[in-house]
């Protein structure tokens, strides 16, 4: 399976909280295989992290390390997935959460995500 990890499961996986523990997608994440981190949770996570609205620990500062020490790919922004999220006619206005929707939607992943508001992208959801 080819996983695209939202990020709230990246930090949750990571801390091996218990909100991801004992789920489908913590199984999915730990069966292997393509495992993606968008280069888009980087940016999410160190806006939020400026905003006072995220303490991510030392995974900010070691985020390309973390993702190799965990076996994931890290996941560039293209054109593309710009275009694709630009163009949805959603009226969801979070630019991370458009931006995961089209790179799961334009590489054929699935996205692993409690988050509702992915229902309304044409992506496929996991969790």
């Amino acid at each position: 399976m080819r996983l695209l990890l939202d990020t709230h499961a990246l930090i949750w996986w990571w801390a091996d909280s218990k909100a991801i523990q004992g789920t489908d997608a913590a199984q999915a994440i730990a069966g292997g295989g393509d495992i993606f981190v968008s280069a888009a949770t980087a940016w999410e996570i160190a806006t939020k992290h400026r905003l006072g609205k995220l303490d991510p620990g030392p995974a900010l500062d070691r985020f390309e390390e973390s993702l190799v020490r965990s076996g994931f790919v890290p996941l560039q922004i293209e054109i593309a997935h710009a275009l694709r999220a630009g163009g949805y006619a959603i009226p969801n206005a979070d630019p991370f959460d458009r931006m995961l929707a089209a790179q799961a939607e334009l590489e054929d992943l699935t996205l692993v995500s409690r988050d509702p508001a992915f229902a309304a992208f044409p992506c496929r959801i996991l969790w």
